[in-house]
């Protein structure tokens, strides 16, 4: 797991929370160790409990706004419901490391 994020899980365990995410993973350059703090953007797959469409939008929306505030970078937050290409998928699910589960 990258640094940033390392330094950071009991911020980021608090936004999921807040958020009601179920899970967060990261995966791409972070996750491989191929973070370059100067470029790189951070990815996440986020799983939510169940809410209604309208809740769900805000609870998404407000915890990628949020991580991008902590971590002060663009943030790419995807669902395993919009995994719809099974190579992106795949690679993923290759990659993916616990950041935050309850």
């Amino acid at each position: 797991m990258s640094n940033p994020i390392a330094q950071n899980l009991e911020e980021v365990a608090a936004l999921c929370r807040r958020a009601g995410a179920r899970r967060l993973d990261v995966f791409g350059s972070a996750a491989r160790n191929q973070f370059d703090p100067d470029s790189s953007d951070l990815d996440f797959l986020v799983e939510f409990d169940d809410l209604p469409p309208a809740e769900y939008a805000d609870a998404f929306f407000t915890l990628k706004e949020s991580l991008e505030s902590l971590f002060g970078r663009s943030v790419d937050l995807v669902t395993a419901a919009s995994l719809r290409n099974p190579y992106f998928r795949d690679r993923i699910n290759a990659e993916r490391r616990p950041v935050y589960a309850r």
